[in-house]
């Protein structure tokens, strides 16, 4: 892949750990509520990086194919999953052969 690097990774998995970290520190896990809060939050945490994953996934497939990645931007911060799935489809495309 060539988005990854392991500078990026490592800044990434440095920001979830600070995060997660964040989140324990603040939460009230003495009471129901603090544990809505506290797994409320873990969720929305790996939600976050699962869309930071799926979108650089996506700026590296648009590099190999010489395509353009930030027209899906907005509509995959909008409704993530069916814009993967067009964007799935549009990489898909049968490419005609440069003669």
């Amino acid at each position: 892949m060539f988005v990854w690097s392991k500078k990026l990774i490592a800044a990434l998995l440095a920001l979830f750990l600070v995060l997660l970290g964040v989140f324990l520190i603040h939460g009230a896990p003495d009471s129901a509520s603090g544990l809505k809060i506290h797994t409320t939050r873990w969720m929305a945490l790996n939600y976050i990086g699962l869309m930071v994953w799926v979108f650089v996934w996506m700026i590296d497939q648009t590099r190999m194919r010489g395509k353009n990645v930030w027209i899906w931007l907005m509509p995959f911060a909008l409704a993530p999953l069916p814009t993967l799935m067009l964007f799935v489809l549009f990489l898909q495309r049968r490419l005609k052969p440069v003669s």
